[in-house]
C-alpha cells in the first residue's frame, strides 16, 4: 500500500514487482487448478476412508473380547478376567441369571461403571445375600434381587449381549466349563420370558 502512494523510483519499483508477483500467482493457480481440484478430492477421499478405517478398528476393539471358549480347571484369574472384563464394558445393566450367587459375585459386579443397574435373578435368596446385597448397594447402589426358580442354566446380560455361562459366577475356573456369546436374541427378549 505504502509503495502505490510513495512516488519515487524504488516505491514504484516495488509496486511494479508486487503486481508481477499477483499475476505470477494468479497464472499459477489458473494452469494448476486441475491439480488443486485433484488435490481436494483425494484429500475428500482420504477423509472417508479414514472414517471407514476408524470404523473397523472399533468394530475390533468391540471383538476383542472371545465369543466363546473354555475355561479348564484351574483358570480362575483367567475366568474372572473375562468376567471383570464383560462387566466393566456394560453402559446401562448387567442381569445374572444364577442360582448360587454370593459375595463374591458382588465383588465383580462391583467392577461395573456408575449408573450401571444390576438385577439378580436367583432361585434361593437367602438372609446372607439379601444382607451382601444391601451392604454393597451401599458403596455401589443400583443392585436388585429376584427369586426366580425356573432357571437351569445360567446368564450374564451385558446391556443387550446375552452369555450363556456354563458354571455359577462364584466358581470361575475351579472346574472345567464353557461360555458363549447367543446371538439368538437380546437381553430384553431374554428377560421379557422370565
Amino acid at each position: 500500500m505504502l509503495s502505490g502512494v510513495l512516488r519515487s523510483d524504488k516505491a514504484i519499483e516495488v509496486n511494479i514487482n508486487i503486481m508481477r508477483a499477483f499475476s505470477a500467482m494468479r497464472s499459477f493457480l489458473m494452469n494448476n487448478a486441475a491439480i488443486f481440484q485433484r488435490m481436494d478430492q483425494l484429500e475428500m477421499r482420504q477423509l472417508k476412508t479414514d472414517e471407514k478405517v476408524d470404523a473397523i478398528l472399533d468394530k475390533l476393539s468391540d471383538n476383542d473380547r472371545p465369543n466363546e471358549g473354555v475355561f479348564y480347571n484351574g483358570q480362575i484369574f483367567d475366568a474372572y478376567a473375562l468376567v471383570a472384563d464383560l462387566i466393566r464394558q456394560a453402559k446401562t445393566r448387567i442381569a445374572v441369571i444364577d442360582n448360587y450367587i454370593d459375595d463374591s459375585v458382588l465383588v465383580q459386579l462391583s467392577k461395573r461403571k456408575a449408573g450401571v443397574t444390576v438385577e439378580i435373578y436367583d432361585g434361593q435368596i437367602s438372609k446372607q445375600l439379601k444382607q451382601d446385597v444391601e451392604k454393597h448397594n451401599e458403596q455401589y447402589p443400583g443392585v436388585v434381587l429376584h427369586k426366580y426358580t425356573k432357571a437351569h442354566d445360567r446368564f450374564l446380560i451385558i446391556d443387550e449381549d446375552v452369555y450363556h455361562i456354563g458354571a455359577s459366577l462364584k466358581d470361575l475356573g475351579k472346574k472345567l466349563f464353557a461360555f458363549s456369546k447367543m446371538d439368538v436374541m437380546t437381553g430384553s427378549e431374554l428377560l421379557a420370558g422370565l
